[in-house]
């Protein structure tokens, strides 16, 4: 896997963000590349956001008045992708994650803060790369699947809380 710059940014005041966060976005990014054989510089974008934040991105793009956990701003179609002019990079596209919508999340489904982050990372990251669930059936499981490998290798599964070594 070549050369991989994941831009974060935090937004959001609402929900303090753990140490060791910024790797995991990281790691999740590299892990979602690598599995799908990506050989290219690459650039991403993650932006922490709160509930209000992310609504008006949710109503602004997808005219859905409401609160979502993360949403995919892929920069690429059918796998031809913009480039950096300066380091001929490919520019994947913008994840946008409400850690308000994360927290609760976590809580609802009994796992940790991270895995959450962790497993909306790889999901949006999978979006970038052109990978959808909305019409159901096998996209969807052929997604969730990616998802969990990717999970279980970065030892975030369903399982198991995330902890930095």
């Amino acid at each position: 896997m070549a050369g991989l710059k994941v831009l974060i940014t935090n937004k959001q005041k609402k929900i303090k963000i753990p140490s060791g966060t910024r790797l995991l976005i990281r790691r999740c990014c590299h892990a979602v590349l690598e599995m799908e054989g990506h050989d290219d510089n690459a650039e991403i974008s993650v932006t922490f956001l709160d509930n209000s934040q992310i609504r008006q991105l949710n109503r602004e793009y997808r005219d859905i008045d409401k609160a979502t956990d993360v949403l995919s701003f892929p920069l690429g179609e059918n796998g031809v992708f913009d480039r950096n002019e300066e380091t001929q990079a490919i520019l994947l596209g913008d994840i946008a994650i409400s850690m308000e919508k994360a927290e609760e999340q976590a809580k609802e489904y009994g796992h940790s803060f991270q895995r959450e982050v962790a497993f909306l990372t790889v999901h949006s990251m999978l979006h970038l790369l052109g990978y959808d669930h909305v019409n159901g059936g096998i996209e969807a499981a052929t997604m969730r699947e990616k998802e969990e490998t990717v999970l279980t290798k970065l030892g975030v599964s369903r399982e198991v809380a995330y902890e930095m070594l």
